[in-house]
Formats: C-alpha cells, structure tokens, sequence
C-alpha cells in the first residue's frame, strides 16, 4: 500500500525479539491520520532512518534510553513535511527532520524539530552523513580518538555511514586509514571510494592475521561499532596510548547470554593497564548535543567540497522497513539505509 492522505500507516512492535528478531515481533496497522492541535504541525514522513540502534529499543533490558513499548510505533528519525501547521514558527510545506518513528505521520509541537531549509538538495542526507551518523563519526573520532597525523586508524564497518565517515575524517587528519568490512566488494569500496590505505574482508578465515599484516606498526586509534571476532583481533594491536571510542558493539545486539568460551577480562584490564589504553563509550546527542553546529559546519564544507563521499541505500515502502532492519542487523546493507516512506513533493 503506498502512502494516503487519510490512513496512518504505522508499525507497531508486537512482541521482543530473543536472539534475532524477526518480522514476527513487528505488526503493521491502520488509523486515521491525526489531526494537530493548537501550537501542533501534522508531519508526514518521506523517509525514514534504520539505524543499529534500533534493535536495543525492542530489548526491555536496562539501557541508556527507554524501550519502545509492546503495540507502540517503532522508534525512528524520519525526514518529513510539514502538511497542517497550527505552529507559528511552520509552514506548509517546510522540510524538517523529526523523530516521527515508524509511521506515516506524527504529530509535533515543535520540540526536537530541525529545520532544513526549503527546497533541501538531498534531504534523506539528514539522516545520514549530515545527521546522527555522521556527527556520531566526528565527535567519537575528534574528541574520543584525536587523530594526530601518521597514526593509525583502523575503522570497523568501514563502508556503513559511520565507519565511512569516520575514515574518510580520519584521512583528512592526515592518519593511515585501515577498515574493516565484510566481503571483496565492501573492501574495494573503501579503498577505491573512499581512499583508505587499505581494507581487511573479516570473513575471511585468517581475518586476524591479514589485520596484523596490515597494521605492521600497531593500531593508535581503533573505532569501535562492532565488537566480536574484530575486537578480539585489534585488542593484541593495540599500541601504547591508544584510544578506542565505542559507539556501538553490532556484533552482540542479539546475545541473549555470555559468550562461551574463556572470560578474557583480565587480559583486557591487564592491557588497558599496561598499556594506557582509553576506552570511551559515548551517546552521540547525550553527550555533545551542544556540539552539532561544529559538525554540521565542518562536515557541509567537507562534503560541499567533494572531500567526504557517501553512500545510501534506499529502501521504498514502510512495509519494508522490518525485513530492512533484519538485513540491515546482519550486515546485508551497503552505504546509509533508510525507507523512502512516501513521495518527495
């Protein structure tokens, strides 16, 4: 069904996930579309952000936010417009990023809304590279990793829309830029695209070796966003000092207990002791919020300028959004993905 002017599409979660979810923990539904209020703007979403992030939400295990609900709308950043305004500051037809979720329309009073301008080129780009991904990259690599030229940076999920950035900022910082990405396509990819020095397939049965081979001279800088068999092969690499900013572990969003096999915390407090290392999870709005101009200013004259490239994955159909998010957990996506909800104009 594509999107109408009278029917709220939304989708619902119906039931938490254990292990891996599935299209089963999702429901999609059917309302009128709502009407604003007083002080309140209809949004109606074009596209619509997937994001890992997504997976601990449907979890009811402590976290650093609340977990979406059983039988409420999934969580989601959405690039909407605004189609009723009974807001001073909006217009008909203003563009603005919002928190809409996984529906065709919400409602807002204005609060969380950010403006994009008119006639935005790229609008889903807000989403992505001049969004909560991008700014994700900058801030966990400038102030968490600081680059200093000749250093080495090695990036996991290099071709999704943090690790990309976070490696194409890190070349422009003058560091040798090693990724890490799933499969021959991806690696050349980050190489021949994105101009990093070189990109380790971690499919590959000697993943670890291939990674050491490659970093010769250890790693300065590694930025975290996977967590499993990648960790486990840059923690012996890590040089004295190093730093790792964490803004995610992808590889553990479906563990339901420990990993088997031996507890090695001892030997990563030991190192981290030995060692210097630095270690910073960090929540990208929670934590410098108050920071988006600086990203926002650098990261449009970087990409105005050609100096950062992107990629994205576009999706059409809210009804896809499930089995998206599905791939999207197992690594099957290649660039930004997000859901064209409805039409642009």
């Amino acid at each position: 069904m594509s999107q109408s002017n009278q029917i709220n599409r939304s989708i619902v979660l119906a039931s938490r996930p254990h292990g891996a979810p599935s299209e089963a923990n999702f429901r999609l539904e059917y309302q009128p579309v709502p009407r604003p209020g007083a002080g309140q703007v209809l949004l109606r979403s074009v596209y619509l952000s997937l994001d890992p992030y997504m997976r601990g939400r449907m979890s009811d295990a402590p976290s650093y936010a609340p977990p979406v609900g059983l039988g409420e709308v999934m969580v989601g950043a959405t690039v909407s417009r605004v189609v009723v305004s009974k807001h001073p500051d909006y217009a008909v037809g203003d563009w603005v990023l919002a928190y809409s979720g996984w529906q065709d329309y919400g409602l807002s009073d204005g609060t969380g809304l950010t403006r994009l301008g008119a006639a935005p080129e790229h609008p889903s780009y807000a989403l992505g590279v001049l969004g909560m991904p991008g700014f994700t990259a900058y801030m966990g690599l400038l102030d968490i990793g600081r680059p200093q030229a000749g250093e080495i940076l090695v990036v996991a999920a290099a071709t999704g829309p943090v690790g990309a950035t976070v490696g194409q900022i890190g070349k422009l910082k003058g560091c040798h830029v090693v990724g890490v990405a799933g499969g021959a396509e991806k690696c050349r990819y980050a190489v021949e695209v994105l101009g990093f020095d070189s990109c380790v397939d971690h499919q590959a049965a000697d993943f670890a070796e291939q990674l050491a081979k490659a970093c010769p001279k250890g790693i300065d800088i590694y930025y975290e966003n996977v967590g499993g068999k990648v960790f486990d092969a840059v923690l012996p690499l890590l040089n004295t000092s190093a730093r790792v900013p964490v803004c995610g572990v992808i590889a553990h969003y479906n563990d339901t207990d420990l990993p088997e096999g031996k507890d090695r915390l001892s030997l990563l407090m030991s190192l981290v002791l030995r060692k210097r290392i630095k270690i910073q999870g960090f929540i990208i709005f929670d934590d410098y919020g108050s920071r988006y101009d600086e990203f926002y200013r650098d990261m449009s004259q970087w990409f105005a300028e050609g100096r950062i490239k992107y990629r994205e994955e576009v999706v059409d159909e809210l009804e896809s959004a499930p089995q998206a998010l599905i791939g999207l957990l197992q690594g099957k996506n290649f660039g930004k993905l997000v859901i064209r909800v409805g039409a642009d104009d």
